[in-house]
């Protein structure tokens, strides 16, 4: 989500606590739009980072540092000359908005004490860092709004600094009951719009677990909600607010799979068939969550091109794939004309010169039938044109079983890949997916060849019950794994009939456990195509059932015997190791 008043107002409690009082130590500005100050505090050392990114702004306290350019931009320099080796002598946040305002005293070149603010917007594409002078007014900008690019405010040097109207929102911590059932109800729209439109502080994610506690419908309208019910979610949007104002926060992110989905000062009622991860520290919520986002982000935008030969190719092979059938449909008639051949041989004496149908016995069917004539052609004659048909139908049906079969192939390779980049975490990972694209001719070889080896390495998991079970994140990890790690006696786990990562169980020796299996299954629902499903069917057999056909493709294999489970798709319970 984004960051709204609330996060913020958390956010407002734990740098009051940790920096009031801290003096600026540096001040740096690794980003464009992102600065990092460096502060000295009673408790320690903290460092804090502001970015004003338009697509993803933010504001936590951090333990990593961040390499900064050789030549400080203008905005870091003239912070720099007016408030390094100040301090923080009190954070505001005005009402609920999403603003914090850092008021820094300082020494200025005459000696005297003077005070200056840094303002902190995060209100997404018009999020900004501005500083402002005892007057309030602007000094300078990390980003510059002259009056082309906005009507409403201008953030330029020498312009008195206020807050935008807010589209006439209203203040959260002192509407009345009256008004707020009048905000409410006012607006025809959907219950979680209606109040995250009308009051500062709420995004929609906040909005829906207000309503979530009231037990009301989101989608329904405010304007038919009974007396009754508007007072039932006025006293949840008041014991809401003031356990904001008490700063009575519950910093947490929500989890599905270990993937980041939400964030909230709040405690989120609402997803409560997810996992979620508590902390006393906002600014530890919001780090890891952004971090682990970044990830996916970084890695989804590396692997783009990638993703675009594959997806390409992929199209070109389902046209292919769908022609090749329609073709191969159409040869299912080669058997109507071998019997009209074989029947013109039997009864072709009793066709008339010029006749276009002859009426025959179908002995195969004892049943009658009418078979088209060239009037042109004598009986024989039609007899050798169908017999050509025939032939002619027969070696494309041959041709196409074989040509269906390799294109088929060629999908499920493809989808395998796929599924690949889907769970491709690091470069190397993205390394070794593009190595197979280049073995398998679907991108230009450049330079002579190498010999392939794992640059990363499979996922490593422990069970509940201890045992070491192995993830392929490719095709070539997927053999690796079943052919090289494994042993006989070993656990494979596969989705059934779905692109999917192999899945394998260290037994050494043991008998796995019923959870064992279960888990394992899950890991495998999980890293497949299906991991959006609710249940996924899995086969699972021992090692040694599973056999590579000569030539296939990686990561393709056989087994004829095997068992199957239906897992829910989930990495939950399961300690991801380091691979050894």
């Amino acid at each position: 989500m984004a960051l709204d008043g609330i996060t913020i107002a958390a956010l407002k409690k734990e740098l009051t606590e940790k920096i009031t009082g801290s003096r600026i130590y540096k001040i740096a500005q690794p980003e464009n739009d992102e600065i990092m100050l460096t502060l000295k505090a009673a408790g320690g050392q903290y460092r804090l980072l502001i970015s004003a990114d338009a697509s993803l702004p933010f504001l936590y306290l951090t333990d990593t540092n961040k390499p900064s350019p050789a030549t400080a931009p203008g905005f870091c320099m003239l912070l720099r000359k007016h408030i390094q080796n100040g301090r923080i002598s009190g954070i505001r946040q005005p009402s609920c908005e999403r603003i914090l305002m850092f008021d820094i005293d300082h020494l200025n070149e005459m000696g005297d004490m003077c005070r200056k603010t840094l303002a902190v917007e995060m209100m997404g594409k018009h999020s900004n860092i501005i500083f402002l002078n005892d007057k309030n007014v602007v000094i300078d900008s990390i980003k510059h709004i002259s009056s082309a690019v906005s009507s409403v405010r201008e953030v330029l040097p020498g312009r008195d600094y206020f807050i935008p109207n807010t589209q006439g929102k209203k203040d959260p911590f002192t509407v009345s009951e009256e008004a707020f059932s009048e905000t409410v109800t006012k607006k025809p729209i959907p219950l979680a719009k209606a109040i995250y439109t009308s009051f500062t502080g709420f995004s929609p994610q906040a909005a829906q677990e207000l309503i979530y506690r009231s037990g009301l419908d989101p989608d329904r309208g405010g304007n038919v909600l009974s007396k009754e019910e508007l007072l039932h979610l006025y006293n949840n949007f008041t014991r809401l607010m003031d356990s904001v104002r008490s700063g009575d926060f519950t910093p947490n992110m929500i989890l599905k799979d270990s993937s980041p989905v939400e964030f909230a000062a709040i405690e989120l009622k609402s997803y409560g068939n997810h996992r979620i991860e508590k902390n006393d520290s906002m600014s530890y919520i919001l780090e890891n969550y952004y971090a682990r986002r970044n990830v996916y982000t970084r890695i989804r935008q590396k692997s783009a091109d990638l993703r675009r030969i594959v997806s390409t190719a992929l199209e070109r092979n389902v046209k292919k794939y769908d022609l090749q059938l329609k073709q191969l449909k159409d040869t299912q008639k080669k058997d109507k004309y071998r019997i009209y051949g074989e029947l013109l041989n039997t009864y072709g004496y009793g066709a008339e010169p010029g006749a276009r149908f002859l009426e025959a016995d179908n002995y195969y069917t004892g049943e009658k039938i009418m078979i088209p004539l060239d009037p042109d052609l004598t009986a024989t004659e039609n007899a050798g044109k169908y017999f050509a048909r025939y032939g002619k139908l027969k070696r494309t049906e041959e041709a196409l079983s074989i040509q269906t079969r390799e294109t088929k192939d060629e999908i499920d390779h493809l989808e395998s890949i796929q599924a690949s980049l889907d769970i491709a975490l690091t470069e190397n990972d993205l390394t070794e997916i593009r190595q197979e694209l280049v073995d398998s001719g679907y991108i230009h070889k450049k330079g002579k060849g190498s010999k392939r080896e794992l640059k990363s390495s499979p996922f490593h998991y422990l069970s509940s019950d201890g045992f070491h079970i192995y993830v392929g994140k490719n095709n070539y990890q997927n053999d690796y794994i079943t052919f090289k790690l494994a042993s006989g006696s070993d656990w494979w786990f596969h989705a059934k009939k779905i692109p999917g990562s192999h899945v394998l169980v260290k037994s050494e020796g043991r008998e796995l456990t019923d959870r064992t299996f279960e888990e394992a299954g899950a890991l495998a629902a999980y890293y497949s195509k299906g991991r959006e499903q609710d249940k996924v069917e899995v086969d699972y057999v021992q090692k040694r059932e599973v056999k590579k056909p000569a030539g296939a493709k990686p990561g393709f294999v056989v087994y004829y015997t095997n068992y199957s489970l239906v897992a829910s798709p989930s990495v939950d319970g399961l300690t991801l190791c380091s691979f050894s």
